[in-house]
């Protein structure tokens, strides 16, 4: 019998709710782990006792958070048949909401993180406030056309350029979005949802993402490289993410690089620090040197020095689309723009030594033509040299790292106020 199942006259330091709410704990994961079971064999699994495993279930049940799936048959002559128990997805639901410059995406989901419903909208709004209210109208919607009550839903995480400060709950560094670092953000998403609520780093949820549904699964360590609008990397160690002492692990878009790597055009110097000129005096990128070279405005600033036309180079987009058709101009802004990347690559793995680096955003999902001539410039960069792969999940990347890790929070949440209704 284990220890945790001794509560003599000897030991009385035990409280007995802590040890029925281990109990309780020790089995619903144990069934999430094995999905649908019987009494017995979560009796074996856990080494709990069947009489401790029969109370513990019946209290769960009674609390909502597992459910009879059916009956198996014991063999002939042994008796009646098996119980079979689950967790219950439908305990409670959460949201993941991705607010991107261009997107506000949104999804509901159960406890295990089963999206149930999903609506993507262009991102309209020009001020934090406006951009609160769409992305919280966008999750209520979802949570609607799903035939959820908004009470059922218990936890919201938001994914959003910038560091969140765990302190203060302020985003910094979300250059890309207006007003969204000022103060109070928090608060106001908070007041319009009325669930429990995270706002994380959307690379750091694409990372999550990835490690949950794509292409991170069963990794150890991995980077996820977002290049996009800005630049910036998520890292998941042993299925948890690092997000350092002030949250900020992985802002690689501050990294310094000078010279830049760069490639021949009519005039290069003219285009200034995004395409390897000379920087002018005092001159400070919004984003970081590392952003300001690689990020999707650096793709069409490399195209336009090279000599490509503005009419056929409004985004990256445009360029990518042009070296795809064969374009020799495009084609060298892209291999410029992979050596660049494999600069970023080189700083990941000189100080995390992951063994895998997945590029996602709207930039690194191009890895058809980005691939082969990042690893080219890795190899003559350094000896550490992790594999690198593309994103599995592409736009979806934030906002299924942001239902997993609501879920996550939610399975606790529902777990710890079980015995509150």
């Amino acid at each position: 019998m284990p220890d945790s199942e001794r509560a003599d006259g000897g030991d009385q330091a035990w409280n007995r709710g802590v040890l029925r709410g281990y109990n309780e704990r020790v089995l619903l994961d144990a069934l999430r782990a094995a999905g649908s079971t019987s009494r017995a064999e979560l009796a074996r699994t856990t080494g709990l006792s069947k009489p401790t495993v029969s109370t513990a279930l019946a209290a769960l049940e009674r609390a909502g958070l597992v459910r009879r799936t059916g009956e198996v048959s014991r063999g002939r002559g042994r008796g009646r048949a098996a119980v079979l128990y689950a967790a219950d997805p439908a305990a409670g639901y959460v949201i993941g909401v991705d607010v991107g410059r261009e997107w506000l995406r949104a999804a509901a989901a159960d406890l295990e993180g089963t999206v149930v419903g999903r609506r993507d909208t262009p991102n309209t709004a020009r001020s934090a406030g406006t951009m609160v209210r769409d992305a919280a109208r966008l999750a209520r919607a979802v949570a609607a056309e799903a035939g959820l009550d908004w009470s059922q839903v218990v936890h919201t995480v938001v994914g959003s350029p910038g560091v969140t400060d765990p302190g203060t709950h302020r985003v910094r560094y979300a250059v890309n979005l207006p007003g969204w670092g000022r103060s109070g953000l928090f608060d106001r998403l908070h007041a319009e949802l009325g669930t429990g609520l995270d706002v994380l780093n959307d690379a750091n949820l694409a990372a999550l993402g990835e490690y949950a549904l794509g292409a991170g699964q069963g990794s150890r360590l991995f980077a996820y490289l977002w290049v996009g609008t800005g630049l910036g990397a998520g890292v998941v160690a042993d299925g948890r993410l690092f997000r350092g002492g002030h949250g900020a692990a992985g802002e690689i878009g501050y990294l310094p690089m000078f010279p830049l790597p760069q490639a021949a055009g009519p005039d290069p110097a003219a285009a200034g620090p995004a395409t390897g000129g000379p920087r002018p005096a005092g001159y400070s990128a919004r984003g970081g040197p590392m952003e300001d070279a690689a990020s999707a405005d650096a793709v069409v600033a490399l195209a336009r020095s090279m000599g490509m036309p503005e009419a056929t180079t409004r985004t990256a987009k445009d360029v990518f689309a042009a070296a795809r058709a064969g374009d020799a101009t495009a084609l060298r802004a892209v291999e410029c723009e992979a050596a660049r990347l494999a600069h970023a690559v080189a700083a990941l793995a000189a100080v995390l030594d992951p063994e895998l680096v997945v590029l996602g955003g709207g930039v690194g999902r191009n890895g058809d033509l980005l691939l082969g001539p990042l690893r080219t410039c890795l190899r003559e960069l350094t000896p550490l040299r992790p594999r690198v792969v593309t994103s599995a999940l592409g736009d979806d990347a934030v906002l299924l790292g942001a239902v997993a890790r609501a879920a996550e929070a939610a399975r606790e949440r529902v777990f710890d106020t079980r015995h509150d209704a």
